[in-house]
């Protein structure tokens, strides 16, 4: 199989993962974010989270507010050099988030990394949602 087959798989299992994240599934990203300690992740409601624990966490934060949720990668632009492969698409889709519907349609790079095992994502990045900081600003108010 070729590696460029392989990184389509991976990103097939992250958006698998981030769409059951997005029906309240914790655990979803524990095999497909990679055990290096310089892992990183960019989410649409800003900030940056650096390492592997923090970002498993933070999706599982996300999961523990979320519902019906269906996320994909549209107009997917894939490279693979060497053991590291990028992606570059348009996320797309819909989550109930602490019971607001959002519409996903963001930009999205992704990269990934040949560990023992297979490809794992090393750096998720997605354009800022004004949809999730809207929310998120709702939620702040007494």
């Amino acid at each position: 199989m070729s590696a460029e087959v392989e990184v389509r798989r991976a990103s097939d299992a992250f958006y698998a993962a981030l769409t059951r994240m997005g029906n309240g599934v914790t655990g979803t990203m524990t095999d497909v974010w990679s055990h290096g300690p310089q892992v990183t992740a960019m989410h649409p409601i800003g900030g940056r989270t650096v390492g592997r624990d923090a970002i498993l966490a933070s999706f599982d934060q996300v999961a523990a507010v979320s519902a019906n949720a269906v996320i994909g990668i549209v107009d997917q632009n894939l490279h693979v050099l060497g053991d590291m492969a990028y992606e570059l698409g348009v996320e797309t889709g819909r989550l109930t988030l602490a019971g607001h519907e959002v519409v996903i349609d963001q930009r999205v790079t992704n990269i990934y990394r040949r560990e023992a095992g297979g490809w794992k994502m090393v750096h998720h990045h997605s354009d800022t949602s004004p949809a999730m900081l809207d929310v998120l600003r709702r939620l702040q108010q007494p």
